[in-house]
């Protein structure tokens, strides 16, 4: 379903918002100590003790409902749990909770425990692993035994002494440089679902549907420039040339044209591996060439967006617009307002067990993404406000 915004944008300031929320969960009949206990279990899914209540009640009063469920946010489950839930349907195709603990999930713990501005995650150097002090399997490319290490022990991933930030390009074995890292997009977990075989396009998809919460029916434009539509994609399937300009076009014009900054990666299946080949286009890009021959040939791994005008222009657009590598692609995706849209209304749903639905809600999406964004990009803030959003539900 296209995701609608309606208007609502920087309509209200946040202060202003968790002062309603609070007072319409006080007309609810709920105290206080009520209020502590609800944002404490939607935060962490385990009961708060009655010191930390007793606490979060007093700042609650205090008319820092915000405050209160930041400090429920330092209880282990935060991470542990709540937010490893939050992260996890990123690293598969699924979409599923049910996966085991890998590093793109563990990237996403680390970067919200850290505080780290969130964009972060989509472009930088960046990966968690286990410390020395926990972990007797190193990190690995041919495989998640270190991860799997990490869960089976159930290390508290809270803990800055367990779970350490580090590049990605100083892992062993890796094959890329700082240039070529790309936070999430080249994560172990990502690559296994989104750069093995095929033709790399779901590595495309998935960061959309991921990070800006829309998939291709959502992004389809029938006006975008065709000129880096593959060789792969019939111009006239079942010789009807209408079908490629309604149903084919509007999605692989903008879809084609970003998807080189993945040419020269690929998950090696036999050596169960990210593979980076510098100069090189992976084979995939060229498979099929025969479908139409007069398509887009991929030479190198340039991209380009041709949604960034059009009936797309609404994403909010910001980054760089064009470039070479997934790098830069990770850094048109982070530097939109929908990156900032889509995170608060996946939070929502989490927190609030419900997805984002009515004015008041939709309301509450652009005035937590405007705290966002001008507090460093924190997801912590994001969890705690969406948290006191729902407070009275």
């Amino acid at each position: 379903m296209h995701q609608h915004h309606y208007g609502f944008r920087r309509s209200m300031p946040l202060a202003v918002l968790l002062l309603g929320v609070v007072c319409f969960a006080s007309t609810a009949q709920a105290g206080p100590r009520e209020q502590a206990k609800r944002l404490h279990d939607r935060l962490t899914g385990v009961p708060a003790s009655a010191t930390t209540l007793d606490s979060m009640a007093a700042m609650i009063a205090g008319g820092d409902a915000l405050g209160a469920a930041l400090s429920a946010t330092e209880h282990p489950s935060f991470l542990n749990t709540t937010v490893r839930e939050y992260a996890t349907p990123w690293s598969n195709e699924d979409r599923s909770v049910y996966v085991e603990l890998n590093d793109t999930t563990a990237t996403v713990i680390g970067a919200v425990r850290d505080d780290l501005s969130f964009d972060q995650v989509l472009y930088e150097d960046i990966v968690y692993v286990g410390s020395d002090a926990v972990s007797n399997t190193p990190y690995a490319q041919e495989n998640n035994d270190h991860y799997r290490e990490l869960a089976e022990d159930g290390v508290d991933l809270s803990d800055p002494a367990v779970l350490v930030q580090t590049t990605q390009s100083s892992l062993p074995g890796t094959e890329l440089g700082p240039d070529q890292t790309s936070g999430l997009l080249t994560t172990r977990g990502y690559a296994e679902s989104f750069l093995v075989a095929g033709t790399n396009r779901a590595a495309v998809r998935f960061a959309t549907l991921n990070f800006l919460c829309l998939d291709m029916e959502d992004m389809r434009d029938v006006t975008a420039w065709p000129d880096r539509v593959r060789q792969d994609v019939s111009r006239s399937p079942g010789g009807d040339s209408a079908i490629y300009l309604n149903d084919c076009l509007p999605c692989h014009a903008g879809l084609d044209a970003l998807s080189g900054a993945f040419a020269y990666y690929d998950f090696d299946e036999e050596e169960t591996r990210l593979t980076y080949t510098p100069g090189v286009v992976q084979p995939k890009y060229l498979r099929d060439a025969g479908v139409f021959r007069f398509g887009f040939e991929t030479l190198g791994d340039s991209w380009i967006n041709y949604w960034r005008t059009g009936p797309n222009a609404h994403v909010g657009w910001q980054g760089p617009g064009s470039g070479t590598g997934a790098k830069s692609f990770g850094l048109e995706i982070s530097q939109t307002r929908r990156f900032a849209e889509c995170q608060v209304e996946q939070v929502m749903e989490k927190v609030c067990h419900r997805k984002p639905n009515g004015s008041a809600d939709l309301m509450a999406v652009q005035a937590i993404a405007d705290d966002f964004e001008a507090n460093n990009k924190n997801l912590r803030r994001v969890f705690a406000a969406s948290a006191v959003h729902c407070m009275g539900d």
